[in-house]
């Protein structure tokens, strides 16, 4: 996720982040003790794996301390966008309303059944469900589904190189005109035929991202983060106020519509939500034990962590292990960092241990792309904590240029790691600048590669889907880096590595993959574009209205609104 699928807004991206792991999404004025559930209200539709006895009804209050990235599906790549737009977005393929494993699951969402895949792996054919409706009422046609895919090459998205292997693609990414030839949509069989120039063994995967999920033809080709476009889930966005808040009401064309067509997709036990912007992570804390606020999406301050679990593990707060990477990036393109012998100074120079002090029992040391739980992992140390190491590279490497801009946002503890960060700079002989940007906006400003002075900085990634692929080709590719919604923050361009993920990306996940992309891992460690220094654990904190056991953490999505119940 990305990101960031973070959690500051991180990018899984949901990303923030915290991805994606990536997370994000509701919030509102609620009924029982928070204003509280009522009963009263029905459930429309659709069966539901993540509902239970529980009473039905109620509007839910949430916190974000962060608004998303984007609330616009072919533009969000942050776990709070992610999170956030979930349930209102449903791509033709989707994955499992689980917690954990199982809900890493591809299965069908706007589609019928999974693709048959012909054409040596390079023709995904689909049929579209009959009688689907946007949330206006718009039904929804198989052309809408490249109608989508074109819009967001038109709109730059971050997510775009998940899609250039389809047949003119990548041609259309720079013309933005002609169509995709590689795409045909039947509306009248609801036939969906996707051509791929070579095989790509992530592709389910990817069509089961938000980026994929159609909307009505016609849609501007611009950022609709104030006025998102009609979905097809379950819930429909309301009143978003950007930096504020939004809120969420039952998509009236589910009842009518989707939920018969689709009556395995949880239809939710909640009649909306309405979510606020909290910056000071204290004050979410606080609300929630005093019933303000029914649920607070991003992690818990790293100083309240284990007083929180110390009283309310079990009964309203829950951890989570998340497939994610915190990392310190570097711009390989330009003095000092096109050095490698200073990113490798900076990697043994910055202490893990120390980023795990700062996030207080959420973040777990590591030195490596590769997040434990992600196929591919085996873990390694290049740059053990060496000072002394770090400062005889920066002598021999003697860069020209000391003067360093550093990059972080204003959540906490990330803004207090790039302090730390900061600091080990200027041990190092650099003239360390700290540069903190609210949250809000970080990856937008850090993906604009004509921003200036973008010389090293924080960043986190949770995953996409459960292949390693996903921490390699949008985050370290030559083909990932664009000059809007760039997730390749350290601009790294190696012919041979971009390669070897181009050659993995093509084929299925098996052990021999596995291991080969344990050694892009070290590969990629040995150029040092990254310094990374963990992965993140989260904890779901809800008020005592709410049935946390029913709450589900998607690893791709985050926490599910459709699993939210009053008790």
């Amino acid at each position: 996720m990305s990101i960031r699928k973070d959690e500051g807004n991180s990018v899984k991206k949901i990303v923030v982040v915290f991805l994606v792991t990536a997370l994000a999404a509701v919030g509102a004025v609620g009924l029982s003790s928070c204003g509280g559930g009522s009963s009263s209200s029905s459930s429309s539709g659709g069966g539901s794996s993540s509902e239970g006895e529980g009473k039905e009804g109620g509007i839910l209050k949430a916190t974000y301390a962060s608004f998303p990235d984007y609330m616009d599906p072919q533009l969000s790549y942050t776990a709070e966008g992610w999170t956030a737009m979930g349930e209102v977005y449903i791509p033709l393929l989707t994955y499992e309303h689980a917690t954990g494993q199982p809900g890493t699951k591809v299965v069908p969402g706007l589609a019928k059944e999974l693709p048959k895949i012909s054409n040596g792996g390079k023709t995904y054919t689909l049929f579209l469900r009959p009688g689907l409706k946007y949330s206006d009422g718009t039904p929804v046609k198989a052309s809408d589904f490249p109608y989508a895919i074109e819009r967001l090459f038109k709109v730059n998205s971050g997510g775009s190189p998940f899609y250039t292997t389809i047949v003119g693609a990548e041609q259309f990414a720079k013309t933005k005109t002609g169509g995709i030839p590689g795409i045909k949509a039947d509306d009248k069989t609801g036939e969906i035929q996707i051509t791929l120039e070579k095989p790509r063994g992530t592709f389910e995967n990817e069509l089961a991202l938000m980026f994929a999920a159609p909307v009505p033809q016609g849609t501007p080709n611009e950022d609709l983060s104030a006025n998102p476009p009609p979905g097809t889930g379950p819930y429909k966005l309301i009143n978003v106020h950007p930096g504020q808040g939004w809120e969420y009401e039952r998509n009236p064309f589910w009842a009518k519509a989707n939920s018969k067509a689709m009556p395995e997709y949880p239809t939710g036990q909640i009649d909306g939500a309405e979510v606020d912007v909290i910056r000071n992570p204290q004050t979410q804390v606080n609300d929630i034990e005093q019933g303000k606020y029914d649920w607070m999406q991003n992690p818990l301050p790293a100083n309240r962590l284990q007083e929180v679990l110390s009283k309310y593990e079990g009964s309203q707060v829950e951890n989570f292990s998340t497939i994610s990477t915190y990392y310190f990036w570097m711009n390989t393109q330009k003095a000092p960092f096109d050095d490698p012998r200073v990113r490798q100074a900076v990697n043994y120079a910055v202490d893990p241990e120390a980023l795990e002090r700062i996030y207080a029992g959420q973040l777990a040391a590591s030195q490596q792309i590769l997040p434990p739980g992600m196929p591919g992992y085996e873990k390694f140390a290049l740059y053990p904590h060496d000072l002394a190491k770090a400062k005889q590279l920066i002598a021999e490497a003697d860069p020209a240029d000391r003067e360093i801009t550093v990059w972080t946002d204003n959540e906490s503890p990330n803004d207090e790691a790039g302090e730390y960060y900061e600091g080990v700079l200027d041990e190092l002989g650099f003239q360390a600048k700290l540069k903190i940007l609210n949250s809000d906006n970080y990856f937008t400003i850090v993906g604009n590669t004509s921003t200036p002075e973008l010389d090293t900085g924080w960043g986190n990634w949770f995953e996409d889907y459960p292949n390693p692929n996903d921490f390699f080709e949008p985050l370290l590719s030559a083909a990932a880096i664009q000059p809007t919604n760039n997730t390749n923050w350290a601009q790294i361009e190696d012919a041979k590595l971009s390669a070897e993920i181009d050659r993995l990306r093509r084929r299925q996940l098996g052990p021999k993959q596995e291991a080969e992309y344990a050694q892009l891992d070290r590969a990629f460690m040995e150029q040092a574009p990254w310094a990374p220094y963990g992965n993140l654990t989260v904890a779901t904190f809800v008020s005592s209205a709410i049935d946390l056991d029913k709450v589900v953490f998607n690893p791709t999505f985050g926490q599910d609104l459709t699993s939210f119940q009053f008790k």
